[in-house]
């Protein structure tokens, strides 16, 4: 029992830290949590395919910019999935003062490294819609730690 408290506390203290974050698209001034389609919900938590989603899905439209939720540092370039398809690509971002980290996906990096200020435009939406059709197109956001980070939106 000791020890899932101390899971839940250090899950709540890293996700926590960070802060309100900026805006993360044009157009979603709010960092809206994508609803239900045809691919599921975009909220953290409900199972898919037979896990636990990690993620939080921010709606953003294709070509919009994607912006620096906090203060931090790009880490590197990553490939979410490892298909090499139109969406394949994001940026890993690690807060200094916090050391908590995101993993933005389907997003076009501007830079694949480098310091980065809170708001800046850091990539550009990639278009979700040519590798999934119907989809609510969006930016997939997932905490380093696997805790959720839908606080911080």
């Amino acid at each position: 029992m000791l020890t899932l408290k101390m899971i839940v506390f250090a899950g709540l203290v890293s996700s926590v830290a960070a802060g309100q974050w900026a805006q993360i698209s044009n157009g979603n001034p709010w960092n809206s949590i994508r609803g239900s389609d045809k691919y599921r919900c975009g909220y953290c938590g409900p199972p898919r395919n037979g896990r636990k989603h990690l993620a939080v899905i921010v709606k953003c439209q294709d070509g919009s910019g994607v912006y620096a939720p906090f203060s931090g540092l790009i880490v590197r370039c990553i490939k979410p999935f490892g298909n090499n398809n139109a969406i394949d690509d994001g940026i890993l971002l690690s807060e200094v003062k916090t050391g908590s980290c995101i993993k933005l996906a389907f997003i076009r990096p501007l830079r694949s490294r480098g310091w980065i200020r809170k708001g800046s435009k850091i990539g550009v939406m990639l278009p979700m819609q040519s590798v999934y059709p119907d989809i609510s197109s969006h930016v997939r956001i997932q905490n380093c730690d696997h805790s959720n980070p839908t606080g911080n939106l």
